[in-house]
């Protein structure tokens, strides 16, 4: 049975309420966005360091080699193929279709993609960004094929992570991987710089179970119109497009979304999900049961 949180006493802090009430609300970030500070030595340029803290997203192009992201691409189609007919519950359909929209979990299912998650170049600079170890919070390949690929809709990640994973603090990112080519006409990852730094509170109770509708169209915990609005007039939106094995760094909180692909070219990406291992999950802030494992791995 869910406890409704604006019913019940609260026995902890909660720095971002969120679908507790029926008005929106921006509030400023309580949380650091780097949680370390930059040295000689750094994976990263000073730059580029001051660039994710004021943006909140780092592209970085032709991170991995042809020859790596080839093996990738191969594993996705074989997964692909594999879930084309067979159902499991880490593998998400299309909304009114039947094709494969995203499998999660693939870091623990799949050699590769494990290998890919302790990536050391990769981890290296995610760990220094976060300020600590980490731990692959969530993993999913997206697929967005030609012609049908639906969109995926504004959001915060941290919104959710926050109020049905019962991620307590903004110490997560985001890494997407391009296993094809992001142009700007196929659906590439757009986002709204400098919307890290605000928290949208969202409206609506969240119903129990979300997650199994959520994850093929989400309805709860995406902005309202005006708040989307307000972010957009302040940081404007950036599309990020790159090559195969570039690489997108962004943070758990930005704003961000894609549009459907009615190009013939297909944009698959992965998407390996770090917390900090000093951010493990709590209880759900919605007093719901927490989501499987396989969306949202408790440390």
């Amino acid at each position: 049975m869910s406890i409704n949180l604006a019913n019940s006493k609260k026995t902890r802090e909660d720095k971002y309420p969120s679908r507790i009430s029926d008005k929106p609300a921006i509030v400023e970030r309580a949380d650091p966005v780097v949680y370390s500070t930059w040295k000689s030595g750094s994976p990263l340029t000073q730059e580029q360091f001051r660039f994710y803290d004021r943006n909140g997203y780092l592209f970085l192009d032709q991170f991995f080699s042809g020859e790596e992201v080839a093996d990738w691409r191969s594993e996705l189609k074989k997964l692909q193929q594999h879930y084309g007919q067979r159902e499991a519950e880490h593998v998400i359909r299309e909304p009114g279709g039947t094709e494969v929209r995203s499998i999660f979990a693939v870091h623990e299912h799949n050699e590769r993609f494990k290998e890919l998650s302790a990536n050391k170049r990769l981890t290296a600079i995610i760990n220094e960004l976060l300020g600590s170890q980490t731990y692959i919070h969530q993993s999913r390949i997206n697929f967005k094929p030609g012609f049908t690929g639906k969109e995926f809709y504004w959001h915060s990640d941290f919104e959710t992570w926050h109020v049905e994973d019962g991620m307590p603090s903004m110490r997560a990112l985001s890494c997407s991987i391009a296993l094809e080519d992001n142009f700007h006409f196929n659906g590439p990852l757009m986002v709204v710089p400098g919307s890290h730094k605000k928290f949208v509170s969202c409206v609506g109770q969240t119903p129990d179970d979300h997650f199994k509708q959520s994850l093929r169209r989400q309805e709860y915990g995406v902005p309202d119109d005006g708040s989307l609005a307000r972010l957009v007039g302040e940081g404007g939106i950036e599309t990020i497009v790159g090559g195969i094995g570039s690489i997108v760094l962004f943070d758990c909180n930005i704003m961000h979304g894609s549009n459907s692909n009615i190009t013939p070219l297909p944009r698959s990406n992965v998407f390996m999900v770090y917390n900090s291992v000093e951010n493990a999950l709590e209880k759900p802030y919605s007093g719901q049961a927490p989501r499987p494992n396989y969306i949202a791995a408790r440390g």
